[in-house]
């Protein structure tokens, strides 16, 4: 019961962007942190958790197409694996049909229950009533976290013994094509998040990290201190053409800060 309790709370604290503002504290590679915590497995959990990632990572909120929720199916797929002693291909074989499952709930709070919420916002707004606007803002927000973490809660309660029992029961062949899947579901996170961010402009860049990695092995910290560099020497080279200059060529004293 503490246990269900704890991992409703994670749930609660990382859905709370809604109210807060986004801070990516939602991403499954933080929910399977604390979700590790909660479960006494630290390690297995950061693994679980950077795991989903791979598989949520271009999963994001584009206009009004709500994807997944990735707090639910972060923390309860994390939890379940764990609490079987199962592997990260458990996590994945959980989280993706739970997070899609809690859309439902999350769908039906956003159609039915925050328009009421937004249209006394606006009674507030004609009022000229912050405070009013504040709270209503605040209310929606924190009911969506309120629901998410009862979710969690209610879930890992009733579910984590009848979880235990269909993995056991799941034959070995099954469990061959779950580890086998593990390696192409992080693929299809990534082909999501390269479909959203590559143009012609950053392709160059993608494929030069690529051909880094396959030839000479540098591995992926490297790339991302290369890509930091990388970004912080382009992003200087292309601001130097916006310095504003006058028509002697001299650099106006207004851009002139040290």
């Amino acid at each position: 019961m503490i246990t269900a309790l704890l991992l409703g709370l994670v749930a609660f604290v990382a859905q709370s962007e809604y109210a807060l503002g986004t801070s990516l504290i939602s991403r499954p590679i933080v929910t399977g942190l604390f979700t590790g915590i909660v479960m006494g497995d630290i390690k297995t959990g950061i693994i679980m958790g950077a795991t989903l990632e791979l598989a949520f990572i271009g999963v994001f909120s584009v206009g009004a197409a709500i994807p997944p929720n990735v707090v639910v199916g972060g923390v309860l797929g994390v939890a379940f694996a764990i609490s079987s002693g199962a592997g990260p291909e458990t996590a994945l074989l959980l989280g993706l049909p739970i997070a899609t499952l809690a859309l439902i709930f999350e769908n039906l709070y956003l159609a039915l229950v925050l328009p009421i919420v937004l249209h006394k916002a606006d009674r507030y707004a004609e009022d000229a009533n912050v405070r009013g606007i504040t709270t209503m803002h605040l209310l929606g927000g924190f009911g969506m976290s309120l629901m998410i973490g009862a979710i969690v809660g209610i879930s890992y309660f009733v579910g984590s013994d009848a979880v235990t029992k269909v993995l056991d029961a799941i034959p070995g062949p099954v469990q061959t094509g779950l580890e086998v899947a593990t390696g192409l579901i992080p693929a299809l996170g990534f082909a999501m998040l390269v479909r959203l961010l590559v143009n012609k402009q950053v392709a160059p860049y993608f494929f030069l990290g690529f051909l880094i990695v396959a030839y000479l092995k540098v591995p992926v910290t490297g790339i991302a201190l290369l890509g930091a560099i990388v970004a912080i020497i382009m992003v200087n080279v292309m601001q130097k053409p916006k310095l504003a200059t006058n028509e002697g060529g001299v650099m106006d004293d207004d851009d002139e800060d040290f």
